[in-house]
């Protein structure tokens, strides 16, 4: 009877962690969405608002590290159930930083909202932004469901991204060779471009700690990765 307790009790922490997640999870994916929208149609007041609410998934990250720390040291779990819990903190700490650069893009709105709009990159922002909100709803997914195949599409996804990053990059260094007036709004772009790039990076690497909970081990392949900007110049065509 005693053990059946402690099973019981310990499925209940595991499902309030799992809910802890889910909320953090819904709030980073709607902070993103948010952001972007906010720099395509140049919103300041929902700009403002994304960066107060980043406080929310900071406090429900404390909540995930207290209350993994706490059912480490009162359950010492151990194989699956350790896997659950390390996995929970790796998911928090990366959902916290994609509401880090979803606050960060919104910073740059408030900027680049008193400047003249550029072409339309805040367009391609807000595709590229969708790709990656699809990927953080997939990721989501496969953590609730402990679901390795779903997890394993998102990591191979992370490539569009990339590949949308370079196209934009390239586009954003055409608008300031056009006309030299653009170069500071464009330089602001190229910040918010990388912010949703990393935050894909981040979704990835959820992805990768999903799979390891379900199969015990990391993914065997090298992560793919197509985004050249690191190695382009002005000179590039």
């Amino acid at each position: 009877m005693k053990n059946e307790h402690i099973v019981h009790a310990y499925d209940k922490d595991l499902g309030r962690l799992e809910s802890l997640i889910a909320e953090m999870g819904g709030l980073a994916e709607h902070q993103l969405a948010d952001a972007a929208e906010a720099l395509a149609k140049r919103d300041v007041q929902l700009a403002r608002r994304v960066i107060e609410t980043d406080a929310r998934i900071d406090a429900l990250e404390k909540q995930v590290d207290d209350f993994t720390i706490r059912a480490l040291a009162l359950r010492q779990p151990m194989a699956d159930d350790l896997r659950a819990i390390i996995v929970a903190l790796k998911v928090a700490a990366n959902l916290e930083r994609i509401g880090d650069y979803a606050k960060n893009i919104a910073k740059r709105t408030l900027t680049l909202s008193t400047m003249d709009p550029v072409g339309n990159a805040a367009a391609s922002v807000q595709r590229m932004s969708r790709q990656v909100q699809g990927m953080i709803q997939g990721v989501l997914d496969a953590y609730a469901q402990g679901d390795i195949a779903k997890a394993d599409d998102v990591r191979l996804r992370d490539e569009e991204v990339d590949l949308m990053h370079t196209s934009l990059f390239r586009e954003l260094l055409t608008y300031m060779l056009e006309d030299p007036h653009n170069i500071t709004a464009c330089t602001h772009l190229l910040f918010v471009a990388k912010n949703v790039e990393r935050i894909g990076d981040h979704v990835t690497s959820i992805a990768e700690a999903v799979h390891f909970q379900v199969a015990g081990e990391m993914p065997a392949e090298e992560r793919p990765k197509s985004d050249m900007t690191s190695t382009m110049g002005l000179e590039d065509d």
